[in-house]
């Protein structure tokens, strides 16, 4: 796998490709190159702006979704290449060829993706192993007759509060 952006085969080949749809409209018309040109540049250069941002990415699903997008503009690139055929922007073996290296690289994206979905489930998320916590203080804070009284209190018995005394009044009652 590549360690640097720049290192990317594929977006190497895309760069390519992009270059020389820019050089192509950079010779049409004024008008063509506004309607249909800058169109195409963008979605073309969408490509591989996507893909250096997938591999910018950290999270496995960012970097699958960036590719997605760069597939996204790459068959809207190729929508605008068909569109330049059709009205003779483009001859038609200029349009195979690039619709060919656009389809090469489709399918690259589509092997990238599936590499990154094995790798994501090859990862091994490291967690510590669980901690047991000792109480020094086992004290009982709860006993069976609070929790029965808790139980008869919530079907509507009396406040066992009443009977209830303070630490102080306890003391009061042993000097007696």
């Amino acid at each position: 796998m590549a360690t640097e952006l720049e290192d990317l085969k594929i977006l190497q080949v895309v760069e390519e490709v992009v270059d020389n749809l820019w050089e192509e409209v950079s010779r049409w018309d004024e008008f063509s190159r506004s309607v249909i040109g800058m169109q195409m540049a963008r979605s073309a250069d969408s490509i591989g702006a996507n893909i250096a941002e997938a591999y910018g990415r950290f999270h496995y699903g960012e970097k699958i979704q960036f590719m997605y997008y760069a597939r996204g503009s790459l068959f809207e690139t190729k929508y605008w290449i068909n569109r330049s055929a059709a009205r003779k922007l483009l001859t038609e073996q200029q349009s195979r060829n690039y619709a060919r290296q656009l389809s090469e690289i489709a399918r690259q994206l589509n092997k990238f993706v599936k590499s990154l979905k094995q790798q994501k489930l090859n990862t091994h998320i490291l967690r510590k192993s669980p901690i047991d916590y000792h109480i020094a203080d086992e004290t009982v804070l709860f006993t069976l007759t609070d929790f029965e009284w808790l139980a008869n209190f919530t079907r509507g018995s009396e406040s066992p509060t009443t009977s209830l005394q303070s630490p102080a009044s306890t003391k009061e009652s042993t000097h007696d």
